[in-house]
């Protein structure tokens, strides 16, 4: 089961569509002006997803939700406003119209606020190792596996894109793999496969812990992140942008 959920905007009948991995992060972006799509984890999946929607029905394209941070400096809880999202070689970059917008809106977040680009992969990045890596490889300051597949979706449809991501585990620390795929396919954590993971010492007590700390920061700056956005997800309209150019 994957998440959808629509909801009109007041001013007009195209809401932003909010792309996320996690069923919590769904939750969150939910509300006026808004409509989310998750698919639980997997970029094919939510490719697919996407191909399947009879039109696009947005008027613009966010990625929102936790991410892994790849810049050393930034710690959980930390936002990231994206100029732009890599993978495979290709660059996407965000409508920087739309990116200063979404700056201003969070000037009042407690958490740090920076603007970099974000980088999306078809699978986890687990170790500090391979975290330093993709950093050097694209500069990028965080790692997700939604951002991509969103950007390369609206691209397709001439629509704006940005994307919102909050670190949840910081560059220097490691993800157990184990628990990095315990998820349903609609974003749901799987608690038997985090059980099964400790039971098969395939993942630590002491690691998963410092993961729910981490996730508890990332998430409760994402909820203070999604307040300041207000509907829409704060995203002005494309007449909004044109009176901006013009």
């Amino acid at each position: 089961m994957i998440v959808v959920e629509d909801s009109a905007a007041p001013s007009g009948p195209h809401p932003v569509l909010a792309v996320t991995g996690l069923a919590r992060e769904a939750r969150l972006a939910a509300g006026p002006g808004v409509a989310t799509v998750g698919a639980g984890g997997n970029p094919e999946r939510l490719r697919d997803l996407l191909r399947g929607r009879a039109a696009p029905g947005c008027r613009a394209v966010m990625s929102i939700g936790i991410a892994g941070g790849l810049d050393p400096n930034l710690v959980p809880g930390d936002v990231v406003v994206a100029t732009g999202v890599s993978a495979g070689g290709v660059r996407h970059p965000a409508h920087p119209q739309v990116v200063a917008a979404l700056a201003r809106r969070l000037v009042d977040a407690p958490a740090r606020v920076i603007e970099a680009d974000v980088v999306g992969v078809e699978a986890a990045v687990l170790s500090p190792h391979a975290k330093a890596q993709l950093r050097a490889e694209t500069g990028a300051a965080v790692v997700d596996m939604e951002s991509h597949v969103a950007a390369a979706f609206a691209e397709a449809h001439g629509l704006p894109f940005c994307a919102v991501r909050v670190v949840c585990d910081p560059a220097d620390r490691a993800l157990p793999a184990a628990i990095a795929k315990a998820l349903k396919p609609d974003g749901e954590p799987d608690l038997l496969a985090v059980l099964a993971a400790l039971a098969r010492r395939s993942a630590s007590v002491g690691g998963l812990i410092r993961l729910a700390r981490d996730s508890s920061a990332a998430f409760a700056s994402l909820g203070r992140c999604r307040a300041l956005l207000g509907v829409g997800l704060g995203v002005p309209d494309l007449g909004e942008l044109l009176r901006d150019v013009a």
